[in-house]
């Protein structure tokens, strides 16, 4: 609240940054937020105003045997692509985060390097590698690139999680017994699963988002949710396109509750150490 003390200049200024933050915010959510209307339209065109309300187009989503293969493709190669960045990012950021050694700051810009590379050269070149290995269009070419995207951000969040890491409990571990593998199962993974939790997050939303890549790598029958978007835009454009887009804007909220929850969680346990 403002202080009853305050000058008018002060008034002034308290009152423009919060219009300033207001239209911001606006500025940034109702690009998202304009479609979700659509998707309720009676109206066979995606144009306002709207011409009435229906759930016609959920359920054109949820009977087309197009849409709901390529949900299923997303709920295969999102997971597999997530479980695959989860170990590698975890280990990874466990070995950059444990002493200094040679090389370590190139090392840590290359792991991290597929967050900054144009997607699109991640495309092509995964294209050129795996298309003469027979595996250009194949889950297992999509789930392996999808997981190195998605590697960068385990890393980062499990090494600022190891950041506020007490060592001395692994070496309390060691010296009551613990083998290393144990230590880790049962001191290390519970202190930092936050950490970890919320990179699987990310990479999980990156391979869930993912189009580019898809693009390259996957045939028809490899079409993920965001592909089928990306052909119904330019083949078929229909309101059905904006029923998927509102249930991805709707996942990614929860994905983002989520996050909030794991961050407060993780804030919680560094103060507890």
């Amino acid at each position: 609240m403002l202080n009853p003390y305050t000058s008018p200049i002060e008034r002034i200024w308290y009152y423009a940054l919060r219009i300033l933050c207001a239209l911001i915010l606006l500025f940034l959510v109702l690009p998202v937020l304009v479609i979700v209307p659509l998707s309720f339209n009676s109206g066979s065109f995606l144009v306002y105003p709207l011409q009435g309300f229906s759930l016609q187009w959920y359920q054109d989503f949820f009977h087309s045997a197009e849409w709901m293969r390529a949900l299923k493709n997303s709920m295969i190669v999102a997971p597999a692509a997530t479980l695959l960045a989860m170990g590698f990012g975890t280990l990874a950021a466990i070995g950059l985060t444990r002493g200094n050694f040679p090389g370590k700051a190139l090392v840590m810009a290359l792991v991290i390097s597929p967050m900054v590379v144009p997607v699109v050269i991640v495309g092509v070149a995964s294209y050129l590698f795996f298309a003469p290995l027979g595996l250009g269009n194949s889950y297992t070419s999509l789930i392996l690139v999808h997981a190195v995207l998605g590697v960068p951000f385990v890393i980062i969040t499990v090494s600022a999680t190891l950041q506020g890491f007490n060592h001395n409990l692994v070496r309390a571990a060691a010296s009551l017994g613990a083998s290393p593998l144990t230590a880790f199962r049962r001191v290390t993974l519970p202190l930092i699963a936050p950490g970890v939790i919320s990179g699987a997050l990310f990479a999980f939303a990156t391979s869930f988002d993912e189009v580019v890549v898809t693009l390259f790598l996957a045939g028809p029958e490899q079409a993920t949710l965001p592909r089928q978007m990306f052909s119904g835009i330019r083949e078929n454009l229909s309101p059905t396109i904006a029923a998927a887009a509102t249930l991805l804007i709707g996942f990614s909220v929860l994905l983002l509750l989520v996050l909030e929850w794991l961050r407060g969680r993780s804030e919680k346990l560094r103060t507890a150490q």
